[in-house]
C-alpha cells in the first residue's frame, strides 16, 4: 500500500491536549469486522464484550520523565535534552536528542538546575542525536532519583502546552511497572483499577508483556512505498507465563485482545512455528501494514491515530482498510478525541 492512502483531514480541535476527567469514561468506538457494524460506547462498557477465559494482553512498561532542561557551560544557553535510551548503566551513558542541536558539540558540558548533575557530550549520532555521559558520583538509585526530580513527563510534541503535575499520573497506565518508555502505551491509559477488578471477577485474564516505547513510534513515514519504511527497534519481553495464558485461550477459541499497537508488535514478533505465542525477549522493528495476517490476537484496543502514521496503518491492517478508514470518518463527524490523550477504539 501507499502512504497517501492513509491521508485524511483531521480538524486540529480534535487533538486531545488533556485526558478525559475519568480514565474509563473516554468514549469508545466498537468496530465489528464480521458485520461492519460500528457502535458508540464509553470505555467502561468494555466489560460487555469479554467473558470468562478471554485474555487481555497489556504492555506494563513505565514512562520515565525523559525531558530534561539544562544549561550549556560558559554561555548558559537553555538546552532541551530528551533521554532516549541508556547505553551503559555503570558510566551513565545515554542516547539523547538535543534542541537546539546546532549549539551542542562534542566536548560541551551541560548543567542541570541547582543539582550536581552535569553531562558531557561524547558523540554525534544523528542531526539532533547525541551520546552524553552524566558525570555523577553516587549510588545508582541516587542518580535515577535526581533525573526523576529534574525531568518532565515526555508529552508528545503536538500537545502544545507545558507538562503539568497531573501528567505524571495520567500519562501512565495504572499497571505500569517496568521503567523504560519515553512514550506511554496509550491504549492502556483508559483502564482503571475498578475496570481491571471487574474484568477479573468476570474471569478475564490480564497478562503482561513489556515493550519500552521509543520515539520511533511517532516518527513520520517519509516514503510513499511502505515496504521501504524502516521502524526503529524497541526492546521487548514476552514472559513464559503470558505465553501460557494466551495459548490456553487460543486453544479454547477464546478472545485474545491486544491492548495497543505496542503489545501487538510484541505478540507478532513472538510467534512459534505452530502459530502460538512463545516466550521471547529482544528487539523488534516489525512494521505492520495492510495486508497482514495476524497470528495471535483476535481483537484490539487502540486509540485514534494521526493521518499517515504507522499506528493507523496497523489498525487498518487489523480491522480492514476500508472499514477502518470509514470508522475514522465517523470519528471525525462524531467529534471523537484523537491521539495519546484521546478516545478508544475496540476492534472485534
Amino acid at each position: 500500500m501507499k502512504l497517501s492512502e492513509f491521508k485524511f483531514d483531521l480538524p486540529e480541535n480534535l487533538l486531545a491536549t488533556h485526558p478525559a476527567e475519568n480514565r474509563d469514561e473516554s468514549r469508545m468506538m466498537v468496530v465489528h469486522r464480521d458485520s461492519g457494524k460500528i457502535e458508540h460506547r464509553i470505555f467502561k462498557d468494555i466489560l460487555e464484550y469479554f467473558d470468562d477465559g478471554d485474555v487481555m494482553v497489556v504492555n506494563d512498561t513505565k514512562v520515565f520523565p525523559a525531558r530534561l532542561y539544562g544549561n550549556k557551560e560558559k554561555t548558559g544557553a537553555k538546552i532541551e535534552v530528551f533521554l532516549l535510551r541508556e547505553l551503559n548503566k555503570d558510566i551513565h551513558l545515554w542516547d539523547v536528542l538535543v534542541d537546539p542541536a546546532r549549539k551542542i558539540r562534542v566536548g560541551n558540558k551541560l548543567y542541570f538546575g541547582d543539582s550536581d548533575l552535569v553531562a558531557e557530550v561524547i558523540d554525534n549520532t544523528t542531526s539532533r542525536g547525541r551520546t552524553i555521559k552524566f558525570l555523577f558520583d553516587g549510588p545508582e538509585e541516587e542518580f535515577y532519583k535526581t533525573v526523576n526530580s529534574l525531568g518532565e513527563t515526555p508529552l508528545p510534541k503536538y500537545i502544545k502546552r507545558e507538562a503539568e503535575p497531573a501528567d505524571r499520573e495520567r500519562y501512565q497506565t495504572v499497571y505500569a511497572k517496568n521503567v523504560g518508555a519515553v512514550a506511554a502505551p496509550t491504549a492502556g491509559l483508559h483502564f482503571t483499577r475498578e475496570v481491571l477488578k471487574r474484568l477479573e471477577i468476570k474471569g478475564v485474564d490480564v497478562a503482561p508483556i513489556t515493550l519500552h516505547v521509543g520515539l520511533g513510534t511517532f516518527r513520520p513515514v517519509d516514503v510513499e512505498d511502505l515496504t521501504k519504511h524502516k521502524m526503529d527497534s524497541e526492546n521487548f519481553i514476552v514472559p513464559a507465563s503470558t505465553a501460557e495464558i494466551v495459548n490456553k485461550a487460543l486453544d479454547n477459541k477464546k478472545r485474545v485482545c491486544s491492548i495497543g499497537t505496542t503489545t501487538m508488535r510484541s505478540l507478532e514478533s513472538s510467534v512459534s512455528a505452530n502459530s502460538r505465542l512463545k516466550a521471547n525477549e529482544g528487539w523488534t522493528d516489525r512494521f505492520i501494514f495492510p495486508p497482514y495476517e495476524f497470528k495471535i490476537a483476535n481483537s484490539l484496543i487502540t486509540n485514534f491515530h494521526m493521518p499517515e502514521s504507522t499506528l493507523l496503518m496497523m489498525a487498518a491492517a487489523f480491522g480492514g482498510y476500508d472499514l477502518i478508514m470509514e470508522a475514522y470518518q465517523q470519528a471525525i463527524k462524531e467529534k471523537y478525541r484523537f491521539f495519546s490523550y484521546g478516545d478508544a477504539m475496540l476492534i472485534l
